[in-house]
């Protein structure tokens, strides 16, 4: 009896730690930027740095393929632990520059939309 007793507390201790992570997840939010059509590779890696200095936002590992296609969508920052004030530096940041359309902020819950 006792047996069983550590094997159903064993496996309610993975399960909360399953779901944790699984919270954890869902939690994680990010911030793409959008290149104007014609934005350069160059330009669009310029902008990351750029704007990479930003507390609370570090920027995503970029595509292993550098493509403009793959740039115009690449440039992506963590902003799972940005305040509002971090938020608000990104995107003054990212205005400064004429080859930025916009940015969109997403988190886990928008994935499969």
């Amino acid at each position: 009896m006792a047996a069983a007793a550590a094997t159903a507390a064993a496996i309610a201790l993975i399960g909360v730690g399953g779901c944790a992570k699984m919270d954890a997840s869902l939690d994680k939010q990010w911030m793409t930027v959008d290149f104007n059509p014609g934005t350069s590779v160059a330009t669009a890696l310029q902008v990351r740095a750029a704007c990479s200095h930003i507390q609370n936002t570090p920027p995503e590992a970029l595509p292993a393929k550098r493509t403009a296609i793959n740039m115009m969508y690449g440039v992506v920052y963590n902003t799972t632990n940005s305040s509002p004030a971090n938020l608000a530096q990104l995107q003054g940041c990212l205005q400064k520059f004429k080859s930025v359309e916009g940015v969109d902020p997403e988190d886990a819950g928008d994935e499969g939309d």
